[in-house]
């Protein structure tokens, strides 16, 4: 008996042994389904790492950034991992606030797509780690187009975007001639419409940084987007972000979406799209120009200076934007579910190019084609093509996208809209001192 009990106390004492050297990490991150499947798989981090334990914060983009935003910029010490983008990081990195990722050698940090990497990189470091990278390309139900005789070029104007759409609506069939994001906040629908006003020739600032958003090329660009969404989208359009309008369109619900190229994977799954094989896709649209016409964005993993536990948040970053994690997506989900737009090992892999043969020129030639150190075919004094990397720029583009939402749901007109975006924009930049 008393030799069982020895090895009781001895069994109970190795269980408690490891939790209590066990570190929990705090990760914040955005409710995409590619940022949910690193949860479920982070249990295979956990079996590497026994002695880390991961604990996730998930929000809607625009409480995310409120968020991280907040908290870094008081101190906080509430996560030690963050989900953030190129915009934070060009900003964050210089100020202290980010410690280098500096991940290992078998990490092949050279694997990186250069334009994902240099928005990442400050004084020729990384920064933050890239998850899955993106620019914006148009999605069309080539179905659908193909029946009503519309024949689509690769990077198609705005305006046969327009046409397309009217003839392509049909409601009573639920099909909506397009879907485009509505939701105000500077990454929602001012992400999506600063990409068509510098198609339309247009920018953010000009040299002087006057805001330029009562021009011409955003009048032009603006009244297209409402009447496009008031007169073929789907209703409610206000409402609508990324994640609703991946929802409508692998439903079959939308006959064209301009949007991120990471969504490319998802509506080639046949086990979630209704739409799988019937999507077409082509660069972003163009208008006068097709300089800053499609975005470039990450999400990133970094590691704040607040955070308790650096070390352990670095190996998990490390983990998590690594190649052997795209493997084991790969593995667990099949190749059509990888995080795609960082590495190029990823758009080489022959496993990779048989299942989205469809969409992966399309989405590497998007993203290698935007350049945010020349965005807008005026010059530009900001770095960034649906940003301007300045601080000042988060609320301007909270305030701009909220004034661009009112225009969608009439409660304002589109020079009300633009007149207002404009007042607010110049208060800022002069607040800032950029603006005399």
């Amino acid at each position: 008996m008393r030799r069982l009990l020895q090895g009781l106390v001895c069994w109970l004492a190795a269980l408690a042994a490891p939790a209590s050297a066990v570190t929990e990490i705090v990760v914040a991150t955005v409710n995409n389904e590619h940022m949910i499947e690193m949860q479920r798989l982070t249990p295979h981090f956990e079996r590497a790492n026994p002695e880390i334990r991961v604990r996730w914060v998930t929000l809607e983009e625009t409480a995310l950034r409120q968020r991280v935003s907040t908290d870094i910029a008081r101190g906080s010490s509430r996560y030690d991992v963050l989900t953030i983008g190129m915009y934070e990081t060009q900003l964050w990195a210089p100020r202290g606030w980010l410690r280098p990722i500096d991940p290992p050698a078998d990490y092949e940090i050279e694997d990186l797509l250069p334009a994902i990497r240099a928005g990442l990189t400050h004084q020729g470091r990384l920064y933050a780690a890239p998850f899955y990278g993106e620019s914006s390309m148009l999605y069309y139900r080539r179905d659908l187009a193909e029946r009503a005789g519309i024949a689509l070029p690769e990077r198609p104007t705005w305006r046969q975007v327009r046409d397309a759409a009217e003839r392509l609506h049909d409601p009573a069939a639920g099909v909506y001639g397009i879907c485009l994001r509505g939701k105000p906040g500077w990454g929602e629908n001012l992400a999506l419409v600063m990409t068509m006003a510098n198609a339309f020739g247009g920018q953010w600032a000009n040299m002087n940084w006057r805001p330029q958003l009562d021009s011409k090329p955003w009048r032009d660009a603006v009244s297209l987007y409402v009447e496009m969404l008031r007169r073929f989208g789907p209703p409610g359009s206000a409402a609508n972000g990324y994640n609703e309008l991946l929802t409508l369109f692998r439903a079959g619900r939308c006959a064209l979406w301009v949007d991120a190229t990471i969504a490319a994977g998802f509506l080639s799954d046949p086990a979630t799209s209704r739409v799988a094989g019937r999507v077409g896709f082509a660069q972003a649209p163009r208008a006068v120009t097709a300089k800053g016409a499609n975005w470039l964005w990450t999400w990133s993993l970094a590691v704040p200076t607040t955070g308790s536990h650096p070390q352990q948040a670095r190996r998990f970053v490390s983990w998590a934007t690594s190649r052997a994690y795209i493997e084991l997506v790969a593995r667990e989900r099949g190749w059509g579910a990888v995080p795609t737009g960082t590495r190029r090992s990823t758009y080489e892999n022959p496993e990779f190019q048989r299942v989205a043969g469809g969409f992966a020129a399309a989405e590497r030639k998007a993203i290698d084609s935007a350049d945010p150190d020349d965005p807008t075919l005026p010059r530009s004094p900001y770095r960034g093509i649906q940003y301007a990397a300045i601080p000042e720029f988060q609320a301007i583009g909270t305030a701009v996208g909220q004034q661009i939402a009112a225009a969608l749901t009439g409660r304002s007109t589109v020079e009300q809209a633009l007149q207002a975006s404009q007042a607010a924009a110049e208060r800022e930049m002069r607040a800032a001192g950029l603006l005399k």
